[in-house]
């Protein structure tokens, strides 16, 4: 190891060769891996000075020769007995035999060798201090802050419906989102995961749910119980391996998501319209939050299984309104099965959900007062994705459908409704980090009715965003996005309905 010179040694002879002697048994100890042809760089010391030799005996001997960052060596300039004696506390946790030399210089810096240690020990202490209160090293603190600005139009022939909804949702609005995510591993291959989260995007923000504007939900929607703004546990769960391919997840606070051995599409990285990310089923893909536990299955070949249980009124004890596997949890059961290769994805899905909850989100007005009967649907998805190899002009695919059955008691209710979603994202467009998306689906619509005709539920949402990447942690995402007969069956006949939307979307991950 080189001599641990922090500054060249001071222009008075005797002190550089009286701490030379310092570092002298460990310099020795090394001249055979010093190359003895090495040469100084020092552009203030030319050959034909005086100590030109003396410096490259050094070099040779103990391999180093420390200067200023300039490559200068300043050898005029003289040293403190500080300064040489922090150079000798330094030697001396090298050193290997105690000489008399060494034990000289030591008796010579004794008091100045007694303040450094004194100060070192403060500094110690100091950083103790400092690293208390820190978390574990095991833990991780992420953040991700959204602000939305934008607003909805309202448009048509059906008056009522237009002046209602531009009146309740057409102003515009400042909202924010934010998550604070801790992720702790005590043994290197589990995971404790707590999301914090606050926000203002409620029922009566443009984009937070009610009327027509419940189909245009951002994905950052969210309203933290208590009030806005109240921070809360958004998320609390533990994952840990069983062998090699098989993961075990649970807690009181889950997400179906969070349980699932693949999410099959590639669109979007930072979502506008929660709906058109949801793999073109978001009645199988619910994302239920609550109680639940799920198991994992992903082997090196590239298949991929789960299954999973969430009750969103899991924490409740009275059957009557809620608990854990009653008629009253507010439930989804879900087992999925997919398959994952080199840039690309395809997985089917079942879930099994309680109606009269809400759990299904994303449906047309008409559709989801019939799902908050009580019942069961059954929902079922297939979804998949792909993209290329290289970023550019050719887009990634992302595509899904959705089929479900609703139990029906009485005529004229839902039994059969659909779904499906298509999305094309281009990624670093023009330059790294700058990307573009479109999608286009329909949400859940009535297809069959018990004993009635087909309703005439049908729908359409379309988005266009253009994600501008400011910095690896800043990106500015504006978007449009129009949703044509977004009432549905509930749109009065002979009439027209649509909703046009702009927003734009800064987010901030730290």
């Amino acid at each position: 190891m080189p001599c641990p010179f922090v500054r060249q040694l001071a222009a008075p002879a005797a002190a550089a060769a009286v701490l030379s002697l310092a570092c002298a048994p460990l310099a020795r100890a090394q001249v055979s891996s010093v190359s003895p042809f090495t040469a100084i760089q020092f552009t203030d010391v030319m050959p034909t000075d005086w100590a030109y030799q003396a410096l490259q005996n050094l070099v040779e001997q103990h391999g180093c020769v420390a200067g200023y960052p300039d490559s200068r060596f300043q050898g005029q300039q003289s040293i403190s007995r500080y300064e040489a004696a922090a150079l000798l506390n330094a030697c001396l946790d090298r050193i290997t035999a105690m000489t008399d030399e060494v034990k000289e210089l030591i008796h010579v810096f004794r008091r100045e060798l007694a303040i450094i240690q004194g100060r070192v020990d403060g500094l110690e202490a100091r950083l103790g201090d400092l690293e208390a209160p820190q978390f574990s090293t095991t833990t991780k603190l992420s953040g991700l802050a959204t602000v939305v600005i934008g607003a909805n139009h309202f448009s048509g022939s059906d008056d009522e419906s237009v002046d209602q909804n531009n009146q309740g949702f057409g102003a515009t609005t400042f909202n924010n989102d934010l998550h604070l995510i801790l992720e702790t591993s005590f043994s290197g291959k589990d995971l404790l995961t707590v999301t914090l989260r606050a926000g203002n995007f409620g029922g009566e923000t443009p984009f937070g749910g009610g009327g027509a504007s419940s189909l245009a939900t951002l994905e950052t929607s969210y309203e933290a119980d208590g009030g806005a703004n109240q921070v809360a546990i958004d998320k609390l769960f533990y994952s840990f391996p069983i062998g090699e391919d098989v993961t075990l997840t649970f807690g009181p606070q889950v997400g179906q998501e969070d349980m699932l051995a693949i999410w099959p599409s590639v669109y979007s990285s930072d979502p506008v319209l929660d709906v058109l990310s949801l793999n073109g089923a978001p009645a199988a893909y619910n994302k239920n939050l609550g109680a639940g536990a799920g198991v994992s299955w992903s082997p090196s070949s590239g298949l991929r299984l789960s299954a999973n249980y969430v009750a969103a009124n899991g924490t409740l004890s009275n059957s009557a309104e809620g608990g854990i596997g009653t008629d009253h949890a507010a439930s989804a059961g879900t087992v999925q099965l997919g398959w994952e290769g080199e840039g690309w994805a395809l997985a089917g899905i079942v879930s099994k959900v309680q109606n009269g909850h809400g759990l299904i989100a994303y449906a047309t007005p008409f559709t989801q007062d019939q799902l908050s009967e009580r019942g069961v649907t059954h929902a079922f998805g297939l979804g998949g994705s792909w993209q290329p190899a290289d970023s550019g002009w050719i887009p990634s695919i992302s595509a899904g459908w959705g089929m479900n059955n609703s139990e029906s008691q009485q005529n004229d209710q839902v039994t059969t409704s659909h779904s499906w979603s298509l999305g094309l994202e281009w990624t670093d467009l023009w330059s790294d980090g700058h990307a573009a998306g479109m999608a286009v689906g329909q949400p859940v619509f009535a297809t069959d009715s018990k004993g009635g005709d087909t309703p005439a539920d049908g729908q359409f949402l379309w988005e266009w965003w253009v994600q501008l990447q400011m910095s690896d942690a800043i990106s500015i995402t504006p978007a449009v996005f129009y949703l044509w007969r977004p009432l549905g069956q509930n749109t009065p006949a002979g009439e027209s309905f649509s909703q046009l939307g702009a927003l734009v979307k800064t987010t901030f991950r730290f």
